[in-house]
């Protein structure tokens, strides 16, 4: 057993060397997680604010008023009055804005009022065009609309409104794990998600390949060490460096955008090795497999990049994919250390809630450190 350490340790000693010698592998594994925070931190940003919205206010009350002022104080809405018809049709017909409120006659009057089966009557024309944008849009003007009625009803309570269940005064909604419905709360936690699967596969599948082409490979063959101390020694010095960038990416987390972690850390950490160690066995699997650098690095981008963006649910809720879709999903470790990572994060799951996720990237660990220790062959024959 000591003679097994003692080799993987001279061979991850070698590759340590080498890395510290390539500038190139350095700048990649330091400077590229710093780019990932910084695109899909402060760049992404899936909350919409200051919607241009116009209003033609048919009511001209006090509380059409007292609507519209809450629409343009609110960071979603940047309101435009419109007297006319005619030039709100023609504004929306040149995508000039993205909606159209329009607050019906005796609005007021009907929310004083509150008489069953005559509400106060608002209509809200959207631009279809971006279904999603819609979508939201219409969501935040409901809340809008809701929330500056509730209010009402609560400065007046002597109203014949505040008897009834109506409107939004009945329904009070709480958002758990991210109450402000931030939209980096999401995107941040799974930036190590994109990180290891990308960063870990790309730089071990240039690894082996290089030392082929370079002629150094042969002497490595030459040595008495076994394919799996070979491929332990090269994961060990990369598998830090990663571990390094998760870390990084964790504490910009927690100081630069101010996101909770409420979970388990020494649960987080384990999970990280766990993908960490095989995402790098994929790499270093591909690498054994071409043999080539630059075909090792288009591999390495299809393999590592596409399931972290496409398979994970990072941008594409799974829930909405088709049936082929979802199950082949699960067969991708990203889509699990994303669950365990957002989970740990915004809530305070343990390990039972989590054991599904857990065992899914352990067996994939272990497949690619099998499959890359069977293919690795000790000739220099291609």
């Amino acid at each position: 057993m000591k003679l097994f350490l003692r080799r993987v340790l001279s061979i991850a000693a070698k590759e340590a060397k080498h890395i510290r010698r390539d500038p190139f592998t350095l700048a990649v594994s330091l400077v590229l997680p710093l780019v990932f925070v910084g695109f899909f931190g402060f760049v992404i940003d899936l909350d919409y604010k200051h919607l241009p919205i116009l209003v033609q206010d048919n009511d001209q009350s006090s509380y059409s008023r007292r609507l519209i002022q809450e629409a343009s104080s609110s960071q979603y809405f940047d309101v435009t009055p419109v007297n006319s018809a005619a030039r709100a049709d023609r504004l929306l017909l040149q995508n000039d804005t993205k909606a159209l409120l329009i607050i019906e006659p005796d609005y007021g009057k009907r929310l004083v009022r509150g008489e069953e089966g005559l509400p106060a009557k608002l209509q809200l024309l959207t631009d279809g065009s971006d279904n999603a944008q819609a979508a939201i849009l219409s969501g935040y003007m409901q809340g809008l609309v809701q929330a500056a009625e509730a209010d009402f009803l609560r400065q007046n309570p002597d109203a014949p409104g505040a008897d009834t269940a109506d409107l939004s005064a009945a329904l009070r909604t709480r958002f758990l794990f991210n109450p402000e419905l931030n939209s980096r709360w999401f995107i941040v936690p799974a930036l190590s998600t994109i990180i290891i699967g990308f960063l870990a596969i790309l730089l071990t599948a240039m690894t082996v390949a290089k030392e082929w082409e370079n002629g150094s490979m042969e002497l490595l063959l030459s040595t008495p060490a076994s394919p799996l101390q070979i491929v332990l020694g090269k994961l060990l010095p990369y598998f830090v460096l990663t571990f390094f960038d998760v870390m990084l990416v964790f504490v910009l987390a927690l100081l630069v955008f101010r996101i909770p972690f409420l979970g388990s850390f020494p649960l987080y950490a384990a999970a990280c090795t766990l993908y960490i160690t095989g995402a790098l066995a994929l790499g270093l699997l591909i690498s054994v497999l071409t043999r080539q650098q630059q075909a090792a690095i288009q591999f390495g981008f299809a393999v590592g990049l596409l399931p972290s963006f496409i398979f994970s649910g990072f941008i594409f809720p799974i829930e909405n994919m088709p049936l082929f879709f979802r199950c082949l999903t699960a067969l991708f470790p990203q889509r699990w250390f994303l669950s365990i990572s957002r989970s740990l994060f915004l809530s305070e799951a343990g390990f039972t809630a989590l054991a599904g996720p857990f065992a899914a990237i352990t067996l994939f660990a272990a497949a690619m450190i099998l499959l890359a220790v069977k293919n690795f062959k000790t000739d220099v024959e291609p």
